[in-house]
């Protein structure tokens, strides 16, 4: 296994392509796809029978993918080397009624989705993407990548607290778009909608859309060394652990020992309990069928199970100059100082000293540096996939990520390096 890196500041300047790509999680997936299918892989459904043959699959449901490569020679009982992560992001969603307003203003009805930082979507234009359900079963992606939408901050002449004593919205009155003048027309949204995605009104009996910033992610500084986005948290890492995973299935075959694994959930940022979250069944359900596959029994599969590792990888908290004692004072991850390797007895992440070992063996091979992240006791900690996964399938998981600066606003901040340093680790973990 080389320890010379693979990824280099090209994979930074693809990453943000690939945010741009990905206004929701149903886009986010399809863009991952995408980049598998040019690698090789295909595309397998849930609902067809599935067989032995070897190289790169990968399942689509909603806003998650599960994408693996079987080597020629795998066994039934081979490991998994599994990179998580999340397509999510914490935004407003549009309301199964959207069409609202109030005093000759047109406004879309938003509910928040996770914990967003509310005042970061005020002022800023907004495009909306998302699926539309049609009558026939299938779904339609949409995507208005133009200003659409805005949230109005009300002007400091009328709050003249608001800097005093800081702003105070409501997640009900504040937060709706306007989007037009007029009489409120029931309808309207989704007929408009609609004729965007090119398909009749009246075949669309569902929606999943979302308002999104239609600025593009930019390098920042002197030295173009920060680069600022939107959903970093987290596409950042959905984009590194295909690229990983991808670099790793183009090895020779007798190369890798382990079958790569790429999980990308949806639903994290509310507590991952859906059909297509991390707490659903969907990671052991393809696991266990691809043991099956290849003509495994079930001790295979607890064999196969018992070997397994996964890395969890989701985005933490970078030091913040203006706000170091939030911090641990003994941790202070920076950026571009690499990947995060992220820790809480409390188990809010999975890792522990023997997952430890197996990311800094993983960060030595590609010769990336590594920090630890710590939350001070004093600030209650967040979590990510990571417990949940180890715990739902009984599988060694460790928690890392990319330390970035204004985490859950509109749009995030990190160094230009770490999405690449990243990528090389995930990549090194995945050759096993």
């Amino acid at each position: 296994m080389s320890s010379r890196l693979r990824f280099d500041r090209g994979h930074t300047d693809d990453l943000m392509a690939f945010l741009m790509a990905g206004p929701s999680p149903y886009h986010a997936v399809a863009a991952a796809a995408a980049r598998l299918e040019k690698a090789g892989f295909r595309q397998v459904e849930e609902t067809a029978a599935w067989d032995a043959s070897t190289g790169g699959k990968y399942v689509l449901r909603g806003g998650a993918i599960v994408a693996w490569y079987v080597p020629e020679g795998a066994e039934a009982h081979t490991p998994f080397r599994i990179a998580g992560a999340h397509t999510d992001s914490p935004n407003l969603r549009v309301k199964p009624m959207p069409d609202t307003g109030s005093y000759g203003w047109r406004q879309i009805a938003v509910e928040v989705y996770g914990g967003t930082l509310l005042n970061t979507w005020l002022d800023r234009d907004l495009g909306l993407a998302g699926r539309l359900s049609l009558r026939d079963g299938t779904h339609r992606l949409v995507d208005i990548d133009r200003p659409l939408l805005r949230v109005p901050q009300l002007a400091v002449h009328l709050d003249r607290s608001a800097n005093a004593e800081g702003l105070k919205l409501d997640r009900q009155k504040h937060m709706q778009p306007i989007w037009g003048l007029g009489e409120v027309a029931e309808g309207d949204l989704i007929r408009f909608v609609a004729e965007e995605a090119g398909v009749d009104p009246d075949d669309v009996t569902g929606w999943d859309l979302m308002p999104h910033p239609v600025e593009p992610p930019a390098y920042l500084g002197r030295d173009r060394e920060l680069l600022a986005g939107p959903r970093m948290d987290n596409l950042l890492s959905v984009h590194a652990a295909t690229a990983a995973l991808t670099a790793v299935a183009a090895q020779p075959d007798d190369e890798i020992p382990y079958i790569p694994v790429l999980a990308a959930f949806d639903h994290e940022e509310n507590g991952s309990q859906s059909d297509t979250g991390a707490d659903g069944p969907l990671l052991g359900t393809v696991l266990e069928r691809s043991v099956f596959a290849r003509g495994g029994s079930y001790e295979d599969r607890a064999r196969a199970f018992a070997g397994t590792v996964c890395l969890s990888s989701d985005t933490g908290h970078a030091i913040h100059p203006n706000y170091g004692e939030r911090h641990d004072p003994t941790h202070h991850p920076v950026v571009n100082g690499g990947p995060i390797l992220k820790v809480n007895v409390n188990m809010r992440y999975a890792t522990d000293g023997s997952g430890r070992a197996v990311f800094a063996a993983a960060c030595e091979r590609a010769g990336v540096p590594w920090q630890t992240f710590v939350s001070n006791n004093s600030m209650p900690c967040g979590t990510t996939i990571g417990p949940i996964t180890a715990a739902r399938h009984g599988i060694q998981t460790v928690d890392v990520g990319v330390a970035i600066l204004s985490m859950h606003s509109a749009r995030e901040l990190c160094g230009a390096d770490d999405p690449y340093l990243l990528a090389n680790a995930i990549a090194a973990f995945l050759e096993g």
